[in-house]
């Protein structure tokens, strides 16, 4: 049975309508790390924790569909909820890209920042906190995301 980490669905998110933004990013799960390009400005880089074998993270091309801060987390099979905090494994910061109706994945922090650039999640892809605080300013609802090999 495949899960996927998700933010609680208690938890409000930010939503406005979706837009055509410049930024683009690119996820290479065989690299572990996030390309953010914004025309006119150098390329940035960030280390970045995958799926792991039996719960990989997603390839293809999607769209932000969500972002929340300071998110709760719910765990998809106990329900158990975590709310934003140390103890919170999505960090400071969520941005959503996929699901399948039920489940979530997307870019989130971590409390587990010494797991960065290994294939550990259950496909949602960990970023430093202070590195998903600066990608969350960037992006916004509707923002390209290339997910490859």
């Amino acid at each position: 049975q495949l899960w996927r980490t998700q933010p609680s669905q208690t938890q409000p998110a930010r939503t406005k309508a979706s837009v055509q933004s410049p930024v683009k990013l690119s996820l290479s799960l065989e690299g572990r790390y996030l390309e953010v390009s914004i025309p006119g400005q150098p390329t940035v880089r960030y280390d970045v924790a995958v799926g792991q074998d039996d719960w990989q993270t997603p390839t293809g091309s999607f769209r932000i569909m969500n972002k929340i801060e300071n998110p709760a987390w719910q765990h998809p099979i106990t329900k158990e909820e975590i709310p934003a905090g140390p103890e919170n494994p999505l960090g400071t910061r969520w941005i959503g890209f996929w699901t399948d109706g039920t489940a979530q994945i997307g870019f989130h922090g971590t409390n587990q920042e010494d797991l960065i650039g290994e294939a550990v999640s259950h496909g949602c892809v960990r970023m430093r906190n202070r590195d998903i605080q600066e990608l969350y300013k960037l992006v916004e609802i509707g923002t390209a995301v290339e997910v490859s090999l």
